[in-house]
């Protein structure tokens, strides 16, 4: 099985401040999901691992949250993609708890869920604490620059690659797409046809 785990706020979609509250503030970065079903269509499962502290603050409830994800999987599949499932943190800082980011309680529920070992396993996020996390349970190390990322420094970078050994940065989820695509079929021997947004930044 050909797993790929992504953050959501930041990587698929645009984020806020005051945090999404409804489907309505839920809007794609552009090129996400159709490079979410690229990597469907190169036969990648694709699950989503996102702190939703929103939750805890009692700023958003679970309609809201199920509102979001299903207008993400029908705009995904207008497209020809699909996720399949999303795990959430709902808590926030103060509550301590072990899936919130970069803590690896997500993962490990990812990996129970599939029944894989995560070793390997691409995960990909715009922030230190998503690619902490996905070090800490042996995951390959992915960094997108559309979200919060796309403030750090060049020594913030160079720090964060000390942190995570095997760092790989994008400039956005369709480069990441890409690279993975592009990768596998390196390693299997087939041609490319088409080789867009590869590369590394930082």
């Amino acid at each position: 099985m050909k797993l790929v785990i992504l953050d959501r706020d930041g990587t698929i979609n645009h984020e806020r401040e005051d945090y999404i509250k409804s489907s309505d503030e839920w809007v794609p970065l552009p090129g996400s999901l159709e490079a979410i079903a690229r990597l469907n269509h190169a036969g990648w499962q694709v699950v989503v691992a996102t702190n939703q502290s929103g939750i805890g603050r009692g700023l958003i409830d679970m309609v809201a949250l199920n509102a979001m994800h299903a207008k993400m999987n029908q705009m995904l599949a207008r497209v020809g993609g699909r996720v399949e499932a999303v795990f959430f943190c709902p808590h926030t800082p103060e509550d301590q708890c072990s899936c919130r980011k970069p803590l690896p309680g997500l993962f490990q529920m990812i990996g129970q869920r599939f029944g894989c070992v995560l070793d390997g396993v691409p995960m990909v996020g715009d922030l230190p604490r998503d690619v902490l996390a996905a070090h800490s349970v042996g995951c390959e190390p992915h960094l997108v620059r559309t979200g919060q990322a796309g403030a750090l420094s060049e020594q913030d970078l160079l720090d964060l690659r000390e942190r995570v050994p095997g760092l790989t940065i994008h400039p956005d989820l369709s480069a990441f797409a890409d690279f993975l695509i592009l990768r596998d079929r390196q390693n299997h021997g087939e041609d490319d046809p088409v080789s867009t947004h590869t590369g590394e930044l930082g």
